[in-house]
């Protein structure tokens, strides 16, 4: 008997890792992308999520303090000002500047999640984020310090992108194609807020405003601009309008605030208005 004879069986497709991962098995990994969180999601009855959009490189007022410190003591033990020195002090004031953000973003978080959890209704607004550092450590973070359940939705990058440690356990969820992370920052939110950010904050509000423009997400669900002092310097919203490229009822989607009080009751009225009816299925 030859050894061929004894060699075991090939895996079942569905086990077949190499297959798993080829071009041809793609749809396969999309669609688990979609089924499986669904599933998780169902199993713990999740229905309605607050989103929280903002920098990955904003870092805590505590931590942004004593960076400013360390800076600042280089610059003193230090005969010349050189260049690196600059750069760093720069980087410093900027952390500073955007830490404000970070405490703005956890409380709110925090007020969000203990109001949620004193309702009657059967509905539970659960915070949600991209799962990673910054404002959206801030927001799950919020969400903790309120006892509260929180989701993290992170993307598996070519660097290394930690899982902040306030997200609940069973709400991790990892992604590789930013699509279906998108839709599923879309498919459960009430609200979407959205603090100051870069590139990713900024694809993830256009994506959101265009479904809203066009009606692939209802336009009682609310989107707050956060923090107008950056807003304003970044774009220009009004300028849409004048040029003729939105309408004003289009720039009427938007809602703005500047400070947590604002914001909480902009979200909670809007909470109360549309979303206290418990439905019976998800939104398609």
């Amino acid at each position: 008997m030859s050894d061929s004879d004894h060699q075991s069986p090939p895996p079942v497709a569905y086990l077949n890792e190499e297959f798993l991962e080829s071009s041809q098995a793609r749809p396969i990994r999309i669609l688990s992308e979609y089924l499986e969180p669904a599933a998780r999601l169902r199993h713990y009855k999740v229905r309605d999520t607050i989103v929280f959009f903002g920098s990955a490189r904003s870092v805590s007022p505590e931590e942004a303090a004593k960076l400013k410190e360390e800076v600042e003591a280089k610059i003193k033990q230090t005969a010349a000002l050189t260049a690196e020195l600059e750069s760093e002090r720069r980087r410093a004031d900027q952390l500073l500047r955007l830490a404000r953000y970070y405490d703005d973003a956890m409380e709110l978080a925090r007020r969000i999640t203990e109001w949620s959890k004193g309702l009657t209704t059967g509905r539970h607004f659960i915070i949600c984020s991209g799962g990673s550092g910054g404002m959206m450590e801030a927001a799950n973070r919020g969400a903790s310090v309120a006892r509260g359940k929180t989701i993290g939705l992170n993307i598996m990058l070519p660097f290394e992108q930690k899982i902040n440690p306030y997200v609940s356990r069973e709400f991790i969820f990892n992604f590789h194609y930013f699509f279906m992370r998108k839709l599923w920052f879309a498919q459960l939110a009430k609200a979407l807020i959205v603090f100051p950010g870069g590139f990713g904050t900024m694809d993830e509000l256009w994506e959101m405003l265009t479904l809203l423009q066009t009606g692939k997400l209802a336009h009682r669900n609310l989107i707050l601009i956060y923090g107008r002092s950056y807003w304003d310097e970044v774009l220009n919203w009004r300028a849409m309008v004048r040029w003729g490229t939105i309408s004003k009822q289009e720039y009427a989607l938007l809602q703005f605030a500047d400070t947590v009080d604002e914001a909480f009751e902009r979200v909670r009225t809007g909470l109360e208005k549309y979303h206290m009816k418990l439905d019976t299925d998800w939104r398609d």
